[in-house]
């Protein structure tokens, strides 16, 4: 397949990844971006052994090794005291285990690489879609600049608000009930913090603490139950001075001084989307976020992106002209597993608010299983499934 006229909205992880993967097949694309330069968006992001692979295969490896931390552990504790519910290795075992490494990552730096791989000669900037129309085997794309143009395939890579989407279905992202809020603390102003190299949950009524760390900073995500209604336009709004204290002031000092070491960010609705019954529309097809945005209570939003540009990739390398049939192969291939990682995500956030008791303790002792229970998730390697052309999980 030779598409001389793809047209990528969005150069985020997705759109930058699969423009570098069609690249690596010969096939040409243009990304357009709304944003008028390409920035960080978000503190830090995790990438498993399922995202890291393809960018290594990609042949960025070394470059986002370098900026990455690979993590000591992956520890679960409890919300008033230091000691390990549950441990589990990460590090060499994890790769050794899985076949790729596990990165923290500043999301600017994985950002940077990306666009820096991909250069500036097919990226416009400033271009915020607006409409698209069908014209014959082409799609009008319009642009609020009045530009325009078509493509013979359009990629919608645009995120959890993707208008792409809305051309496709009106499904809209769900407000689960609770946010979020994130801070990068200085290593330096927590020193006697407890395993700062690990992976951590801590897990309490009605909350939960992760982080891990990044650099010579550790990156930290505190979600708590409410606001019931989302009243906020867009998924950040501002919370009261002190919300965040207030809601973990009775949790270990430990989680209290990581919190309460940065300012108090903005508040971070937790949204997802319902599993969507179709991903494309004649030549429209979704990617990432756009068609499976999720709770980030597996760290699993990159990666499964990531695997959405990949086998996006090899199924129009490997679809010769006939676009429709390499569609609805890459639709199969991908929405069984994101639809069962949107819903463990989904199920995940209530287990890791429980009160202490009987409820807390059985969960306690599950995640004794976890790796053997998700590894599944981290084992996925794209080129073995595209290759048979069989789904999975």
């Amino acid at each position: 397949m030779n598409h001389t006229d793809i047209a990528v909205i969005g150069a985020g992880i997705g759109g930058l990844t699969l423009g570098l993967a069609l690249r690596r097949c010969g096939i040409d694309v243009q990304i357009y971006e709304q944003a008028p330069e390409l920035g960080e968006v978000g503190a830090a992001v995790a990438l498993a052994a399922n995202g890291t692979r393809i960018l290594q295969e990609l042949g960025l490896g070394d470059e986002l090794a370098a900026a990455s931390i690979v993590p000591s552990e992956l520890i679960y504790r409890g919300w008033n005291d230091t000691s390990r519910v549950v441990a589990h290795p990460v590090g060499d075992w994890y790769t050794e285990q899985f076949g790729a490494p596990f990165w923290g990552i500043h999301r600017a730096n994985l950002q940077r690489g990306l666009a820096a791989a991909w250069g500036t000669e097919h990226l416009h900037l400033g271009k915020t879609l607006v409409a698209l129309q069908e014209r014959g085997e082409q799609t009008e794309l319009t642009f609020a600049d009045g530009s325009t143009m078509t493509a013979g395939l359009v990629v919608g890579a645009d995120g959890i608000r993707s208008r792409v989407r809305r051309w496709i279905t009106d499904v809209e992202p769900v407000y689960s009930g609770t946010s979020g809020f994130r801070g990068l603390v200085p290593r330096s102003a927590i020193p006697d913090f407890p395993d700062p190299d690990a992976v951590q949950f801590w897990m309490g009524p009605n909350a939960h603490v992760l982080h891990y760390a990044v650099g010579n900073t550790i990156n930290f995500l505190a979600v708590v139950e409410g606001p019931r209604v989302w009243e906020y336009e867009g998924s950040v709004g501002q919370a009261a001075d002190g919300e965040l204290a207030a809601a973990f002031r009775d949790w270990h000092p430990a989680v209290r001084q990581l919190i309460e070491a940065v300012p108090q960010s903005p508040r971070w609705g937790l949204f997802a989307l319902p599993p969507l019954n179709r991903w494309t529309r004649g030549r429209v097809v979704l990617l990432g976020d756009s068609a499976h945005a999720m709770l980030p209570h597996h760290g699993q939003g990159a990666n499964q992106t990531l695997e959405d540009a990949a086998v996006l990739a090899d199924c129009l390398a490997v679809g010769g002209d006939d676009l429709p049939s390499a569609l609805t192969r890459y639709e199969r291939l991908r929405r069984i597993r994101t639809r069962q990682i949107q819903r463990s995500s989904w199920v995940t956030s209530p287990l890791l608010h429980l009160p202490d008791g009987a409820d807390a303790r059985s969960r306690d002792v599950r995640l004794r299983d976890l790796v053997e229970d998700f590894s599944w998730i981290h084992a996925y390697d794209h080129r073995t499934l595209t290759a048979s052309g069989k789904a999975s999980a």
